[in-house]
């Protein structure tokens, strides 16, 4: 039943889509308040220079882009490859292929809960004609997870759990791009990095950090920014450690472009993910 119902919701126009996403904002905004000491939390922390009014301004906000966010990601179930590139647009592509040897050197790109994280992927991929794999963390609900894979599966792009991606990557060298969510929350038993990310420490998988440097694979930032409703834009940004003494550059330079990328469009981050649990 939820999987049809999701498939449904995937039909459905696009000139439908705002009006139901403002309803259902109404409802886990207003209604449930979903998640919702986590999100002023997380916003106070991430910006202690705002006023109580701009906290609660900026969560408002931040549900709007939710709600909208939730029912895209189920329309990416039906869209289009010609729906997907006319709303993704992409920028930084001449780097990131001159970076690939003529399609030869596979390529590491890191990116954040922010934005359409799932528009982007097929968007690139389309806008690009490139494999683009993406290292997913499966979910607990069976159903979700399924649908959700069905989505990420669509144009040729091949899911790899995250625990299998330094085999996946080590084994098989031909050309693509992986795309890694690095700001995830590592579990208490898997190795990570401890740094300060908005102004509170938290911890990063150190798997990607460690495959650049048994690789030498380039990596890239993956700076997704809302548009309008309906439509996002892609930057790729090239990552490049900056401090010698750090046993993890890549992920400090990536923990400068994911602040900065935040910072440009707060509400578009996905501040509900208990990121400092």
């Amino acid at each position: 039943m939820q999987m049809f119902l999701l498939r449904l919701v995937a039909k459905l126009p696009f000139c439908l889509i705002d009006p139901l996403a403002w309803l259902l904002y109404l409802l886990v905004c207003h209604v449930f308040k979903y998640r919702k000491g986590v999100v002023t939390t997380n916003i106070r922390q991430a910006f202690p220079q705002f006023s109580e009014a701009e906290v609660r301004c900026l969560s408002k906000r931040f549900y709007r882009h939710l709600t909208q966010l939730f029912l895209e990601m189920i329309k990416a179930y039906e869209m289009s490859a010609s729906e997907f590139q006319t709303r993704c647009t992409i920028t930084g592509q001449e780097v990131l292929f001159a970076e690939t040897q003529n399609q030869t050197r596979p390529v590491i790109i890191l990116t954040t809960h922010q934005g359409n994280w799932e528009w982007m992927l097929h968007g690139a991929s389309l806008h690009l004609d490139f494999p683009i794999d993406p290292v997913y963390k499966p979910l607990h609900h069976r159903g979700m997870n399924q649908f959700i894979y069905e989505v990420r599966s669509r144009f040729n792009s091949i899911p790899v759990p995250m625990k299998q991606v330094g085999k996946n990557i080590l084994k098989q060298k031909h050309f693509r791009l992986f795309v890694m969510l690095a700001d995830q929350r590592p579990g208490s038993e898997e190795q990570s990095y401890p740094s300060v990310f908005l102004n509170k420490e938290a911890k990063f998988f150190t798997g990607a950090e460690r495959i650049v440097k048994f690789t030498q694979y380039p990596v890239f930032f993956a700076k997704c920014k809302k548009i309008r409703t309906g439509y996002y834009g892609l930057e790729f940004i090239k990552l490049s450690g900056s401090d010698p003494d750090s046993d993890y550059p890549v992920m400090d330079a990536y923990i400068k472009e994911a602040e900065a990328s935040i910072h440009d469009q707060p509400e578009t981050y996905l501040w509900s993910h208990q990121r400092w649990k």
